[in-house]
């Protein structure tokens, strides 16, 4: 009898995060979300308690481990849970992030130093723990939340300290991919194609924008279509969730936009 494959997703409490992680149990995974805390919040939907108990009352597989993964740690102590409970990995998600679209004067360096260890530093610090791991698994595959490296300075000039933290998730994928490519784990990025209604552009854009933006759902069946194919057929890519989804042979985006009616916002990065 073949073990149930093992997703481990970053920041899956909500939005694009926990979008996956149900996608990914759907599919028969066994997906450990997890979060920084456990109690509720009054802005943000979704604890780690919710969210389990939501995927199982679907009738799927579902873990939940609390940990900030700034502290090293508290990461060491999931990874550690990961080996003794199972034994291996088949996929992470880096999807855990901070934003705050900021020019340099108007940035704290407490705000500057949330989004580079949050972005760059949990992403570098998650896919090495994971590497043991993902070595036991048929299908390994590292997926992060990043853009496409774009050096056009209109995407630095009004948020370069946001900029830096999420292209420090790209090189990561940039990097490792190379690195561990003899091991036969894949390393990838996905990034949306318009902006995605999560509390990201709830609280940094005005509320008009939410109508202009598509689900989550998007992203989280683009992850899927990446993550089911062989580790060993494509690895170092940024990819866009729709044009990952059109060669799935997709021609109706109608049903993930929020308001079909409304003209759709090009996420950033993307020219």
């Amino acid at each position: 009898m073949m073990n149930k494959p093992i997703a481990l997703i970053t920041g899956s409490t909500r939005g694009i995060g926990k979008a996956i992680a149900i996608k990914l149990a759907s599919e028969g995974y066994t997906v450990i979300i997890t979060g920084k805390t456990k109690e509720t919040h009054d802005k943000l939907p979704g604890t780690l308690d919710s969210v389990v108990e939501e995927i199982r009352a679907l009738g799927f597989d579902a873990e939940s481990f609390q940990v900030d993964v700034r502290d090293d740690q508290q990461l060491e102590s999931l990874f550690r849970f990961i080996t003794e409970k199972y034994g291996y990995l088949d996929v992470l998600v880096n999807n855990a992030s901070a934003i705050s679209l900021t020019q340099a004067e108007a940035t704290s360096m407490k705000k500057f130093d949330l989004m580079l260890q949050v972005n760059g530093r949990a992403t570098f610090a998650c896919s090495k723990m994971s590497i043991p791991l993902l070595q036991h698994s048929k299908n390994p595959h590292i997926l992060t939340m990043s853009p496409p490296l774009n050096l056009n300075p209109k995407w630095f000039k009004k948020h370069t300290a946001y900029t830096l933290s999420k292209y420090m998730m790209s090189l990561c994928v940039l990097g490792l991919s190379a690195e561990l490519k003899d091991k036969k784990i894949a390393v990838n990025a996905l990034w949306p194609k318009t902006i995605i209604a999560t509390a990201a552009i709830e609280f940094n854009f005005p509320k008009e924008m939410l109508q202009r933006a598509r689900n989550p759902q998007i992203v989280a069946d683009a992850a899927w279509a990446i993550l089911s194919q062989p580790s060993v057929q494509a690895t170092g890519q940024f990819f866009i969730d729709q044009d990952v989804l059109e060669k799935q042979g997709v021609t109706d985006f109608s049903r993930y936009a929020v308001n079909p009616d409304a003209p759709l916002i090009p996420d950033l990065y993307l020219d």
